[in-house]
């Protein structure tokens, strides 16, 4: 552990140190001190073979580097600087992704680089994806809005359209999560676009049953009254009279 006076003195070196645009870092004493320590734990880091105990191990060395990190960030002026690299990369793999994001408008501002096979912005959409599908692996919360200032702060750089899509994939796990099905729909949508084995089709093909308007029950028709009918009377009929109408039969007499 690093003391505070210690801390104030990293910080300062690492502020001047990293005024010195026009000269290469490498010549100022603090930094070179600082990546004698950087290496001696990158050391550490080679011997240990679990990834899980890596990360553990990257959370435990990262606040001695807090304050060098610091000083960069306040008073730099855009010289390449390995330590602040390693520390972005370092916060990524720890799951410390506000850290990381911390540093990163710094790093694409000016241009910094972390290696050799990816840039800086191929090295943030990758890893950002990755730290968020592992926490989202042991039921971590991601954090919406760093995937959205990922996505931002990347957007018109050249990444690889499969590592691209991993993070529009991530982005729209996390929104479904939130309720925002539109918007994960629309996430899901951009990573099949660039990447049709993303492995987004069937989250695609939920999301649009679940969005699909529903169509509307038919009015119900009032019911109609039955009508009542009365039982027909029949008119009552003239009783006939007695003996046929019309003039009597004269009655026979005796002849």
């Amino acid at each position: 552990m690093t003391s505070p006076a210690q801390r104030h003195m990293m910080r300062v070196s690492a502020s001047e140190a990293a005024q010195r645009a026009s000269v290469p870092l490498r010549h100022a004493t603090p930094y070179e001190q600082m990546l004698v320590k950087l290496a001696e734990d990158r050391r550490t880091l080679k011997n240990i073979r679990s990834n899980e105990l890596k990360a553990a191990k990257k959370r435990e060395l990262l606040p001695f580097y807090a304050p060098w990190v610091a000083g960069v960030l306040a008073d730099g002026r855009g010289a390449q600087d390995d330590i602040l690299m390693t520390v972005m990369l370092w916060r990524l793999d720890a799951g410390d992704m506000p850290g990381a994001l911390e540093i990163a408008p710094y790093a694409l501002k000016y241009g910094l680089t972390s290696d050799h096979r990816r840039t800086t912005p191929y090295m943030l959409v990758e890893e950002v994806a990755l730290s968020a599908l592992r926490l989202r692996a042991v039921g971590q919360p991601v954090d919406l809005s760093l995937l959205l200032t990922t996505q931002r702060l990347t957007d018109a750089a050249d990444v690889p359209d499969m590592v691209r899509a991993r993070l529009h994939k991530v982005t729209g796990l996390t929104l479904r999560d939130a309720g925002q099905n539109a918007e994960a729909l629309a996430q899901f949508r951009r990573a099949l676009q660039l990447d049709h084995n993303a492995g987004v089709k069937k989250d695609i093909e939920q999301l649009e049953r679940a969005l699909k308007p529903k169509a509307e029950p038919a009015p119900r028709q009032p019911r109609q009254k039955a009508k009542t009918t009365k039982p027909r009377t029949r008119k009552a009929t003239a009783t006939k009279t007695a003996g046929r109408r019309g003039r009597p039969k004269a009655e026979k007499t005796a002849g």
